[in-house]
Formats: structure tokens, C-alpha cells, sequence
């Protein structure tokens, strides 16, 4: 390895390092991160590997494999709530080599794209928080890197078979992460590999035999769970497992839903500061279109940004996956590109803008996250990041890289300020741990507990509870108290509500920005 190559190593992994221990300041959030925290809780308690389960339910929305992962680090260490925190930022790094091994391949003669494309990956707004977040999206846009990974082996080998290996090792890992849409990602350079494919073509019988037997590879890999599962799991769950979630999701979303044109107006935002960065679109010019690397790339990023905007069902992450094409892309423009005067200026006033809207926003924003008082975390939060952004100002441009590991090292301090001030403002009105420990005592005392509204688990793992909470609309909360009169209820209080009558509120606090009480009967 060269000096270059172990620098640059040791850049990314302290640019990963930072946002691990941002990461770690703050607690599971919810609703999301306790959701999936507490269906791997409950599965372990269950000492059921099989069925994911929540509140007492089978939970078919997702797929076993991060819930099984924090079972294995759960088993090393003990139940906590850190390690699945861990468990993002390990699949993220596995992404930044993976990214890096593709670069080298699509252009091996030149080695400042596989230097370029980690820095450019790490560094984009969406995927910096997504790096941390405890989600499904860092495993699926690992495996869908591997998978275009084999893809490219199998096509510099002439359809050899070492690649479409990897390419179901991948196919298996994406279903396991996230579902079906792992198809999405990897079947479209699989199946149009005559377009992006200009030179060293192999048998296309060889190569469209190994693309079939990588499918049903990935499928038999996720059927060897999914059929016992839906077995135990019961007829609703089986249903729901095997065509309800994605043909909702993809034909009538039942929640995100949201206009055709939401990726492209949210772009600029998800791809900051190297979308509107004027020095990567320079590089760009027809004779890009010649190499096989850059229509590969070229074609599983739009093909992926048209499909998801006709699907009705929208959320940012949903494109995470794709986020490695793009570093491909600027990376690969940005070779030889020549560097303009003020070209540190865009990504400069980028990040300033955002720590100082983050500074004047501070008062509504702490309001918002959890109706606080004190702004100060956030407004010294936007002040490092403005302070990273305008020492971006005063740099002159260098080369290409030079000036990527400087962006992508402003950006990065600026954006994990912001996270670790976000923690701060959100860590007591969004920390679960009081009240799970108080639901966790009552279960013990053998007092029912119930729930008003929706149950996401936000309570489980923080509790280690071991029984379900009922759930029950809102008018019949006294109702249910005075049938059990040691029973207690937690009940949200919106905005010019107040508690219902006939209960006593026993326990108050802010909870998300509204108020949260534990309710007894009088």
C-alpha cells in the first residue's frame, strides 16, 4: 500500500470515526430506531429466530438480517443499546472499500477515481446521516455495491464464475437487508450490460445464464428463511411477507406517499455539497459516454431515480444505494477537470449557509424538536459548521483530490456539529429510558399497561419489557382504567388537549414536542 493509499485510509476512517461517536451521544431515537430495536428485542426474549415480532405481532415490514446482527452482538456483549448503533457504521465502511474496489476496476488507468469516489460517498449530506442512523438503508446500499461489484468481476473476466458468485452472495445479503427492491438495484446493469459494455464483451448466453443463476441463487438463500417463516407466522403474516408490503408499497403506498417530482427537487439537498459543485460538471463531456464505467454507472443511477419517482411511496433513503454510482460519476468527471477560481466557493458557501440557517432557526428548531427553552446547542452547532465552511473560502483550488479531501473534511465536521447539537436538543425530551424503566417496574408490580394510539416499541428495549402493550383509542382510555383500576395508561397530550377525564395523571413530561403523561385511575 502507498503512503497516498494509507493516508487516505486513515482520513476516511477518522471521518467515519467522528460520526460513530456522534452516534453514540445520543439515545435509539424514535420512532424508527426503537421500532426495529425493540422487534429484535422481542424476538430475543421469544428465543425466536424465525419471525420477527412486535408487540406481540408478527412484524412483516422488513426482512430478519438487522435484527438477527444485533442479536449477535447481543450475544458477545450482552443486550445494550450501542451496539446496534455500531452496526450502520460497519456496513458503511464496507461500502467506502467496496466503492473504492469498483472505481479501480471500472478504471484502472486511473487511480485518482478509486482515491476520490470514498471521500465523495462519505461526504454527501444524505448518506453522512444514514452512515450512523439505526436503519436498513447502509445494508442494502452495501449489498447492492457488492453486487454491481461481481457484476463488473464477471465482466472483466469474461463471465466468469467468481463474480456472479459474489453477485449472489449480494442478491441474498440485499433481500436478507431490505426485501425485493434489492432487484431494483441490481437487475438493470445485469439485464442492459450490452449498453454499458464497450469493449472485452463476453458470451452473452454465459453472461445472461450466470445473471439468471444469481437470482435464484439470492432467492433460494432468502426462501430458506421465508418459507418456514410464513409457515409459523400464520396466514396474514405469509400473505404479507410474500406480496403485500412491496405491492402496496410500490402500486398504492399506504404511507410517504408523495408527487413524482420529489427526488429531483430534493437532490441538490441529499447530494450537498457535490451536486451544484461546479468543478465535477466541467468534467463532464461526451467522450465520457465512450467508457463502459461511466455508462454503468450512468444507467443504475437514473434507471433507479425514474423508478422510484413513478412509485408513489417516497423517503430520501430509498436512493441511498445509489449514492455510490454518483461518487463513481463525479469522481470519474472530476479527473483532469481544471479547477475554476472561485471553484472552493460553492461548497464553501454551502455549508455556511446551512450552519447559519441552523443558527437562526435555532429557537424554532429546539422549539420543534422537543419544545425546549435553551437554542445554544444548536446555534453553536450551526457556528461550527459556518466556521467549516468558511475555511473553505479561504483555500485556493488544487488538484482534484486534494480539493475532494478538503470538502469532504469541512463537510463532514460541519454536518457531525450539527448532528451532536441535534442529540443535545433532542436527548431528554426523545430519551425513552424513564419511561420504559417506569412500565418495566409496573410489569413487574403486575400492573396492566396499555398504551393510547399506535405502539411502535419505543419502549420495549429501553424496558426490556416482556409483555405486549394494548393499544386503545383515546375515549375509551377511563373506561379501561376503571375495568382495572391498578392498571396505568401512557397517553400523548397534543396541543390544547388536556388529559381525559376521570383519570389522574400520574407521570408528565415532554416527549417529541408534545407531552407525554402515565395516567391512573382516580
Amino acid at each position: 500500500m502507498s503512503n497516498s493509499s494509507r493516508r487516505d485510509l486513515f482520513w476516511l476512517a477518522a471521518l467515519l470515526g467522528l460520526l460513530v461517536c456522534v452516534g453514540l451521544l445520543r439515545p435509539l431515537l424514535p420512532i424508527d430506531e426503537t421500532r426495529y430495536a425493540s422487534v429484535a428485542w422481542e424476538m430475543w426474549t421469544r428465543g425466536d429466530l424465525l419471525v420477527p415480532f412486535r408487540n406481540g405481532e408478527p412484524y412483516a415490514h422488513k426482512p430478519p438480517l438487522l435484527f438477527w446482527l444485533m442479536h449477535a452482538g447481543w450475544a458477545l456483549f450482552g443486550v445494550n443499546d450501542w451496539w446496534p448503533r455500531l452496526i450502520s457504521p460497519l456496513f458503511a465502511a464496507g461500502t467506502l472499500w467496496v466503492c473504492h474496489r469498483l472505481a479501480w476496476l471500472l478504471w484502472p488507468d486511473r487511480p485518482e477515481v478509486a482515491r476520490m469516489a470514498p471521500f465523495v460517498l462519505l461526504a454527501s449530506f444524505l448518506y453522512t446521516y444514514f452512515a450512523s442512523a439505526l436503519m436498513f438503508d447502509a445494508m442494502i446500499a452495501f449489498f447492492a455495491a457488492l453486487g454491481w461489484l461481481g457484476l463488473v468481476q464477471a465482466w472483466k473476466s469474461g463471465g466468469g464464475l467468481s463474480g456472479f458468485l459474489l453477485l449472489t452472495v449480494a442478491m441474498g445479503g440485499a433481500l436478507f437487508a431490505k426485501g425485493p427492491v434489492a432487484l431494483v438495484h441490481l437487475l438493470p446493469p445485469a439485464l442492459l450490460a450490452p449498453w454499458w459494455m464497450r469493449e472485452q464483451r463476453p458470451p452473452w448466453r454465459r453472461w445472461y445464464l450466470g445473471v439468471l443463476l444469481a437470482v435464484l441463487g439470492g432467492a433460494a438463500l432468502i426462501l430458506a428463511w421465508a418459507v418456514p417463516a410464513a409457515i409459523a407466522g400464520g396466514e396474514a403474516y405469509r400473505h404479507a411477507i410474500f406480496w403485500g408490503q412491496t405491492a402496496n408499497r410500490m402500486v398504492d403506498s399506504f404511507a410517504h406517499r408523495a408527487p413524482w417530482w420529489f427526488y429531483l427537487a430534493y437532490l441538490p439537498l441529499m447530494l450537498a455539497p457535490w451536486l451544484l459543485w461546479p468543478r465535477w460538471w466541467l468534467g463532464l463531456h461526451c467522450g465520457l459516454l465512450a467508457e463502459s464505467g461511466f455508462r454503468f454507472a450512468l444507467l443504475g443511477t437514473l434507471f433507479c431515480l425514474v423508478f422510484f419517482s413513478l412509485v408513489s411511496g417516497k423517503r430520501w433513503h430509498y436512493l441511498l444505494p445509489q449514492f455510490v454510482l454518483f461518487a463513481l460519476l463525479a469522481s470519474r468527471a472530476l479527473c483532469g477537470s481544471r479547477a475554476p477560481r472561485l471553484s472552493m466557493w460553492v461548497p464553501g458557501l454551502g455549508v455556511t449557509a446551512l450552519g447559519i440557517g441552523a443558527m437562526v432557526a435555532a429557537p424554532r428548531l429546539a422549539a420543534r424538536l422537543g419544545g425546549l427553552d435553551d437554542a445554544s446547542a444548536l446555534t453553536w452547532g450551526g457556528a461550527v459548521a459556518a466556521a467549516s465552511g468558511l475555511s473553505l473560502l479561504l483555500l485556493r483550488p488544487s488538484e482534484a483530490s486534494a480539493d475532494v479531501r478538503r470538502i469532504a473534511t469541512a463537510t463532514l465536521i460541519g454536518v457531525a456539529a450539527l448532528l451532536a447539537a441535534g442529540d443535545v436538543a433532542m436527548r431528554e425530551p426523545y430519551d425513552v429510558s424513564v419511561v420504559g424503566a417506569k412500565l418495566a417496574q409496573y410489569q413487574r408490580e403486575g400492573r396492566p399497561v396499555a398504551i393510547e394510539g399506535d405502539y411502535h416499541g419505543q419502549w420495549h428495549l429501553a424496558g426490556r419489557l416482556t409483555q405486549p402493550l394494548p393499544e386503545l383509542p383515546a375515549k375509551e382510555v377511563p373506561a379501561w382504567l376503571a375495568q382495572h383500576p391498578q392498571g396505568r395508561v401512557v397517553y400523548t397530550l397534543r396541543k390544547a388537549e388536556s388529559p381525559p377525564a376521570g383519570t389522574i395523571v400520574e407521570y408528565e413530561r415532554r416527549y417529541r414536542g408534545e407531552r407525554l403523561l402515565i395516567l391512573a385511575a382516580p
